[in-house]
């Protein structure tokens, strides 16, 4: 087998790729790291430099998955500090974008294979920052009458269970095929957004 040379940062992002490409298609019992050495294309001591066993590995991609989408949450926060209504759609947006781009890396983040979180302290670190900043979008968002008052940490549970649920029908293939005739993916988010929403967010932002 052709061996792959890869640097440092590469090897690692090459192994976690190969690891979701795997967990998608066969699942957690499949996945090894002399499996996923095999499919990067490096010898199947290569990936003990950065992994010290497949939980290690599944903890790796679940950490990424979370930091690309707080990258992406974090974009919209700079692009939209002093608009609380486009920051809440379109932060909300960012989320549904990172499932639909790679809706591989979304299901295996948010399917719970991680065991022993407290042992991958990064993961943990992640899991916590993206938490706090929705709640703080949410907090700004009460602040300027787009959400109804609460418990900024409680409505944060509920708004982000709502784009989750929408995330998550939209994937498995459960919508209505004669709803997504009618209506495009963005117009279906923006109205389940509303529903949370104190303004009537189907009438705007529809780009």
């Amino acid at each position: 087998m052709k061996r792959t040379t890869y640097h440092h940062g590469d090897l690692k992002n090459a192994l976690i790729k190969a690891g979701i490409e795997i967990l998608s298609k066969e699942g957690a019992g499949a996945l090894s790291l002399r499996k996923v050495a095999g499919k990067a294309g490096v010898s199947h001591a290569a990936p003990y430099a950065h992994f010290t066993d497949k939980q290690a590995l599944i903890a790796a991609i679940s950490t990424a998955g979370y930091q690309k989408i707080h990258e992406r949450i974090e974009q919209v926060r700079e692009q939209y500090a002093a608009d609380p209504l486009n920051l809440f759609v379109e932060s909300s947006w960012a989320y549904v974008a990172f499932a639909l781009d790679e809706p591989d890396h979304f299901k295996i983040t948010f399917s719970g294979v991680v065991e022993k979180e407290k042992e991958y302290p990064a993961f943990v670190e992640i899991v916590q920052k993206n938490y706090e900043m929705l709640t703080q979008i949410v907090s700004t968002c009460q602040q300027a009458g787009i959400l109804n008052p609460g418990p900024a940490d409680l409505m944060a549970v509920s708004v982000w269970g709502l784009i989750h649920g929408f995330v998550s029908l939209l994937l498995e293939g459960q919508i209505s095929h004669t709803l997504l005739e009618r209506f495009t993916v963005r117009e279906m988010f923006l109205f389940t957004l509303s529903q949370v929403a104190r303004v009537n967010l189907s009438l705007e932002n529809k780009r």
